[in-house]
């Protein structure tokens, strides 16, 4: 059993209409698929990103870090300029 908002619903009830199956089975066909990938790659000590998901991560990635006070000052005393 699985509890969704009112736009959840019509996301599913349309993409499983697009297959022309029910909602239960599309919700099980793509959940198990998704799960078998994920279990897959587990094994292989490996992730698998959709291309926005790799857009997002290659986007932190490029983002400078921001320090907090307290890693700025550690800086400092590592540098021994405290």
């Amino acid at each position: 059993m699985l509890w969704l908002d009112a736009e959840s619903q019509h996301a599913l009830a349309a993409a499983a209409e697009l297959r022309r199956i029910s909602i239960s089975d599309y919700v099980r066909t793509v959940a198990v698929s998704q799960a078998r990938r994920e279990v897959a790659s587990s094994h292989n000590c490996s992730i698998r990103l959709t291309p926005e998901e790799q857009f997002a991560l290659w986007k932190s990635l490029q983002a400078p870090a921001k320090l907090t006070p307290a890693q700025t000052r550690l800086g400092s005393i590592m540098r021994g300029m405290s």
